[in-house]
């Protein structure tokens, strides 16, 4: 769930010379105390990795009415039960499931060896922690995206330096200040986006860099990691799509699209970007569409709708909806005369019919209450159009057909699936959230969060008898007689 068309130059562009020392002197001295307390503590115990989720777990519980009012104010207007539900419960619950996990996640893994070389020796894997983890935050979900990273780099026994994006400045300086109460520095530092300082962040050499944000941005973090060696994490996004199959009911898609795409005001990486309808459908889901969103927001400048970020990202939506009407697409406006008051950057609710390839809308992820409906008539049109653009983040099918839910499932590829309803596989904590191609790289949650944070350490223990020494040179009779009949036995 990323902040994808807001991203600004702040993580990818300049600043002035003395902004640049000093951002970097500043992370570069963090780093070096982190990196310091790793190494005299580099693998910590199970209790002291419980203990540190257990201090995550209190800073948001001893401060959950701060965090929502923090981003409240970032955003101007946000819906405090979305931030309650989607951000505060989805990390308290991922830290409560991993506390349960993590010590059978830490057990080390025993791994096959081949009895007939190594009679007496044995394997197994390790996993131990990376070091210091940078984090680079988008604005869009910020206390999960910043919280929820660190429950699988606490757990996998890492240290962690987070970046919080320019949108995020009252929250940002809410965990500044929290995080040292509940933390120590050489275990958890947040940083304000100061004067464009997200291009010194990436260049830092962590041992991990786990970045959300637009692809755009992802590539330049890719870069300045790789100067580094540094490995990444990208949580990308791209153009998610849903198809509605004729078998499914059009009220309930309806009503499970409708939520997801008014979420947050549509401003989630996973959401919906563009719908397929059966043909001849519009009218009926436009009108089921118009009384669903009338009877959940009767007034738009309700605070159960949220506003549109900063009034960049506001005007970028205007203008790819009136991109879109120029070039041939009707718009239905969902919250017909309903008038948001001037300066709150509410955007209604709006399908869009019509659509073709060369509109904006259709051509870059949409990070708003925008959905443009394409049509279609045989399935073979929806793989094939979905197939022929980047791997999305996510994909929703709504059938109860299991044969097509299945050719849907092999013929479409992307990160995550719901079937069924819209964004829910992103709850699922024992789920791995993450893209492919153009929408990311590598995965966290769960399990897969913690491994994401961990080396896998291959161990090789040599036992008493060492079959090695039969195969020295030089090679004699035996030697290859011994490596002909292993061959032929393998083979």
């Amino acid at each position: 769930m990323h902040a994808a068309n807001s991203v600004t130059d702040s993580t990818t562009g300049n600043s002035n010379t003395a902004d640049h020392n000093a951002a970097f002197s500043r992370f570069a001295d963090c780093l070096a105390q982190q990196r310091l307390a790793q190494q005299a503590d580099p693998v910590p115990a199970l209790q002291q990795r419980l203990a540190d989720l257990e201090a995550l777990k209190a800073l948001i519980r001893d401060n959950e009415q701060a965090l929502v009012d923090a981003v409240n104010a970032d955003y101007g207007s946000r819906c405090r039960f979305e931030t309650r539900f989607s951000e505060i419960l989805m990390v308290l619950e991922d830290i409560s499931r991993t506390q349960k996990q993590l010590k059978k996640w830490l057990k080390p893994q025993k791994r096959h060896i081949d009895r007939l070389l190594f009679p007496t020796s044995s394997c197994k894997v390790l996993p131990q922690p990376l070091g210091v983890v940078g984090v680079i935050v988008p604005w869009n979900f910020p206390i999960m995206l910043s919280l929820a990273p660190l429950v699988a780099i606490f757990a996998a026994g890492n240290r962690a330096m987070v970046k919080m994006s320019e949108n995020s400045e009252q929250l940002a300086q809410l965990l500044i200040k929290l995080a040292p109460q509940y933390l120590p520095s050489d275990k958890l530092q947040f940083f304000a986006d100061d004067n464009g300082s997200g291009p010194v962040f990436s260049q830092q050499p962590f041992d991990h860099l786990f970045f959300t944000g637009s692809a755009q941005t992802g590539r330049a973090v890719m870069a300045n990691a790789a100067k580094n060696l540094t490995p990444v994490t990208l949580e990308l996004g791209g153009k998610s799509p849903a198809v509605v199959a004729p078998d499914f009911s059009l009220d309930k898609a309806a009503d499970r699209i409708l939520w997801a795409k008014a979420f947050n005001a549509g401003q989630i990486c996973t959401n919906v970007d563009y719908l397929f309808l059966p043909a001849g459908s519009e009218q009926s889901f436009t009108e089921l569409a118009l009384k669903l969103v009338a009877k959940r927001y009767p007034d738009i400048n309700s605070n159960d709708y949220t506003a549109i970020i900063d009034e960049r990202a506001y005007q970028r939506l205007k203008a790819t909806l009136e991109d879109a009407v120029a070039k041939g697409a009707t718009a239905v406006n969902l919250m017909p005369g309903q008038n948001a008051v001037p300066g709150t950057r509410k955007f209604p609710l709006t399908l869009l019919f019509n659509v073709s390839d060369d509109m904006l809308v259709m051509q870059r992820e949409i990070f708003g209450p925008l959905l443009p409906v394409k049509t279609y008539t045989d399935t073979s049109e929806v793989v094939q159009y979905i197939n022929a653009r980047p791997r999305p983040l996510a994909f929703y099918p709504f059938t109860h057909d299991k044969a097509l839910q299945q050719r849907y499932l092999t013929q479409v590829m992307s990160g995550g699936v719901t079937i069924n309803h819209a964004i829910l596989h992103v709850g699922q904590h024992d789920l791995p959230f993450g893209g492919i191609g153009e929408s990311g790289m590598g995965h966290y949650h769960g399990y897969e969060g913690f491994l994401t944070f961990s080396k896998l350490r291959p161990v090789f223990v040599q036992g008493a008898y060492n079959s090695v020494s039969m195969l020295l040179p030089p090679y004699g009779k035996l030697a290859h007689k011994m490596t002909d009949w292993l061959i032929r036995l393998k083979g």
